[in-house]
C-alpha cells in the first residue's frame, strides 16, 4: 500500500536536547502523510518526544516541524492528573460551567460569550462518553476516581470533541479490557483526518494505513500496517545480515591477497639480493633491476591495500544497515520465600484464594471492576508502614491510598476482602505515579535501596539501558517507556527483596523485546507475583497457576 501522497507534517532537520544537555532526537528529517500513521521504535527512541514537539507543548532547539492544521494531543501520562474534572480532559470545562451558571439564574454576558451556540455541550459530551462505556455523571468526576482505563476512553472523547485536523494519540490502549479496546480499534479504523498513533499495540497497529519507525534519530515512513512493516523489516534484516557475511569472507579473502603479495614481494627481494651477491649481472643492470622490482612491488601494495580497505568499507557499510539493539536485562533478586507460605489472601463474601510462593496469580476484569483498588486494599493491609517500592496510588499524591469516594465508577470493591500476610510487597501501579518527578533517575531508585552505593546502582540500571546522564535527569523528562523502567527498577532492585510482587498492568509502554525479557524475569522469579492485566498474550506466557476474574465485587476462578 502505497503511503499517503499528502504531507500533514513536515519534519526537517528537527534536533531536541533536554536540559541537562541530553540529546533526544538529532537532526530528525521526514514528513507524515495526511492518512492514519503508527509510529513505532524503541523504548527512549524520541516517539513521545516527537509528538509533543508536533503539538507544539515543546520546541525543537533547530530545525522545523510544519503542521497542515490544528494540531491536539493524547499524552501517555494523562492518566495522572488525577484532580481534574473528565470535562476539563474533554476540553468542554468552560461552557459546561456558563451553561450550568445561565441555567442557574447567573445572567453574566460574560457566560453567554463562552458559551455561543454550544448549548448542548452536556449533551453530546455525554453521549460521546456512553459510546465508549462511561455512565452518566462521569463528566463532574476526577480523574483520579475513573481507573486508568476509563481516564484513558474519557482523554480519547476530547480528541474527538475538539475535532483538530491532526490528531496524536500516544499509548491510547494502555490499561484498557477488551471491550475498550475494541471501542478504540472502531474510533480509529473511522477515523477522518490525520492520525498518528505511538503504540505497542500490534493490534492497533494493523487498523492504520502507514507504519513510521523511529530509529536512531532517523524517521522512515512504509506504506502498509504493522505485519507488512515487520514483515519487510525482517526480510531487510535477513539480506543486511548476509550481505554482511559476504562482505566479511570478501574482507578475509583480500588479507589473505595481500600476504599473498608481501611474500611474493619478499622471495622477490631476496632473488636479488642472492643475484647481487654473486654479481651474476653487470652492476647497472642489477640497479635497473632493483629499480624495475621496486616499482612493481610498490604497485602491487597500493593495489592490495586498495582491495582490503575498499572491502572494509563494505563490511562497515553492510554492518550498518544490521540492527544490534540492547536489550533490558531483568533479574530478580531471590527474596528466600519457601514453597507453599502463605503470602496473602483475596477474596470475596462467598469464596477466599490463598496466594502462596512461588505462585503466579492472574486478576482480570473489565475497566473499572475495582482491580486496581483491590490491589491498593492488598497492598495497605500489609501494615501502616509497609516495604512498598513505588507503591503509587492510583489517585492520590505521595503515595497515599485514596478514598472510598474516589473508587472506580463501576466497582463494588466492599465485596472484595484481601489480606497481606508479609510486609515486603513491591507494588508497580498500572499510572506509574510513585516517583518523585522532580527528582533525579539516581535519587529515586537510591530511595528504595538507600544501603546500595551509587556505583553499584549505576551499574544495575545500565541493565534497564538507562546508563550515562540519564541517570541525573529528572523523572518528568522521562518517555513513558524509560519511566516505567526506572519503576521498574526501583521494585526489582529494592533491598530487601520483596516476597510478592504485585503489577498492575505491567506491559503497558514496553516494546515487544522488554516483554520478553519481562516475562522471562517473572517466570524464573522465586517469590509469589499478582499480576493485572488486560494482555492476554502477555498473561498465557507466564502461565499463571490461578485466573481469577472480578466482575460486579465477586471473584470468579477461570
Amino acid at each position: 500500500m502505497p503511503t499517503t501522497l499528502t504531507s500533514a507534517v513536515t519534519l526537517d532537520r528537527v534536533t531536541f536536547t533536554w536540559p541537562d544537555g541530553t540529546v533526544a532526537l538529532s537532526d530528525v528529517s521526514g514528513a507524515f502523510g495526511g492518512g492514519r500513521t503508527g509510529l513505532v521504535g524503541r523504548n527512549g527512541s524520541g516517539k513521545s518526544t516527537l509528538l509533543k514537539l508536533i503539538a507544539g507543548t515543546l520546541h525543537p532547539a533547530s530545525g522545523s516541524i510544519t503542521t497542515a492544521g490544528t494540531v491536539d494531543l493524547l499524552p501517555q501520562q494523562v492518566t495522572l492528573d488525577t484532580g481534574r474534572r473528565v470535562a476539563d480532559v474533554l476540553g468542554i470545562a468552560p461552557v459546561l460551567d456558563a451553561v450550568r451558571a445561565i441555567e442557574a439564574g447567573d445572567v453574566d454576558e460574560r457566560h453567554f460569550d463562552t458559551v455561543g451556540d454550544d448549548w448542548d455541550v452536556e449533551a453530546r459530551a455525554t453521549a460521546a462518553l456512553a459510546e465508549v462505556g462511561l455512565p452518566d455523571g462521569a463528566l463532574d468526576r476526577r480523574v483520579g476516581e475513573l481507573s486508568g482505563g476509563e481516564a484513558v476512553l474519557a482523554a480519547l472523547v476530547g480528541v474527538r470533541l475538539r475535532g483538530a485536523e491532526i490528531a496524536l494519540l500516544d499509548e491510547p490502549t494502555n490499561n484498557l479490557d477488551r471491550d475498550a479496546r475494541r471501542r478504540v480499534h472502531e474510533l480509529v479504523r473511522a477515523w477522518r483526518g490525520t492520525l498518528i498513533v505511538v503504540s505497542h499495540d500490534i493490534a492497533l497497529l494493523e487498523e492504520l494505513d502507514d507504519t513510521a519507525e523511529l530509529y536512531e534519530h532517523e524517521l522512515s515512513v512504509f506504506g502498509g500496517p504493522y505485519s507488512a512493516w515487520r514483515a519487510w523489516l525482517d526480510t531487510e534484516q535477513a539480506a543486511a545480515a548476509q550481505a554482511e557475511t559476504a562482505a566479511r569472507q570478501l574482507l578475509r579473502r583480500e588479507k589473505r591477497d595481500r600476504q599473498q603479495v608481501e611474500s611474493a614481494i619478499a622471495m622477490r627481494n631476496a632473488h636479488g639480493k642472492k643475484l647481487a651477491a654473486k654479481k651474476a649481472a653487470p652492476k647497472i643492470v642489477l640497479g635497473a633491476m632493483k629499480r624495475s622490482a621496486e616499482v612493481t612491488a610498490g604497485k602491487l601494495r597500493v593495489e592490495a591495500n586498495e582491495k582490503v580497505e575498499a572491502a572494509r568499507a563494505a563490511v562497515d557499510t553492510a554492518g550498518r544497515r544490521v540492527r544490534d539493539d540492547d536489550t533490558v536485562h531483568i533479574d530478580l533478586p531471590d527474596p528466600g520465600v519457601g514453597t507453599g507460605r502463605r503470602i496473602a489472601t483475596i477474596g470475596d463474601r462467598e469464596r477466599s484464594w490463598t496466594i502462596q510462593g512461588p505462585e503466579r496469580v492472574a486478576l482480570v476484569g473489565p475497566n473499572g471492576a475495582g482491580k486496581t483498588t483491590l490491589l491498593e486494599r492488598l497492598v495497605g493491609s500489609a501494615g501502616p508502614a509497609p516495604q512498598v517500592p513505588n507503591a503509587g496510588s492510583a489517585g492520590g499524591e505521595g503515595g497515599e491510598t485514596r478514598s472510598d469516594a474516589a473508587l472506580p465508577l463501576h466497582s463494588a470493591p466492599d465485596l472484595v476482602t484481601t489480606e497481606a500476610h508479609t510486609d515486603r510487597i513491591g507494588y508497580l501501579s498500572q499510572r506509574v505515579d510513585g516517583l518523585d518527578e522532580a527528582a533525579s533517575v539516581l535519587a529515586n531508585i537510591r530511595a528504595g535501596a538507600p544501603g546500595v552505593g551509587d556505583v553499584e546502582l549505576r551499574n544495575r540500571l545500565a541493565r534497564f539501558l538507562i546508563r550515562g546522564d540519564t541517570v541525573l535527569r529528572p523523572v518528568s523528562a522521562l518517555s513513558g517507556g524509560e519511566r516505567f523502567r526506572v519503576a521498574l527498577a526501583r521494585l526489582l532492585l529494592a533491598d530487601p527483596a520483596p516476597h510478592l510482587l504485585v503489577l498492575d498492568e505491567p506491559t503497558n509502554n514496553l516494546d515487544l523485546d522488554t516483554v520478553d525479557q519481562l516475562v522471562g524475569a517473572i517466570s524464573a522469579y522465586r517469590g509469589a507475583v499478582l499480576v493485572v492485566s488486560h494482555d492476554d498474550v502477555f498473561l498465557e506466557r507466564i502461565a499463571p497457576d490461578l485466573t481469577l476474574e472480578l466482575r460486579d465485587g465477586l471473584l470468579t476462578e477461570l
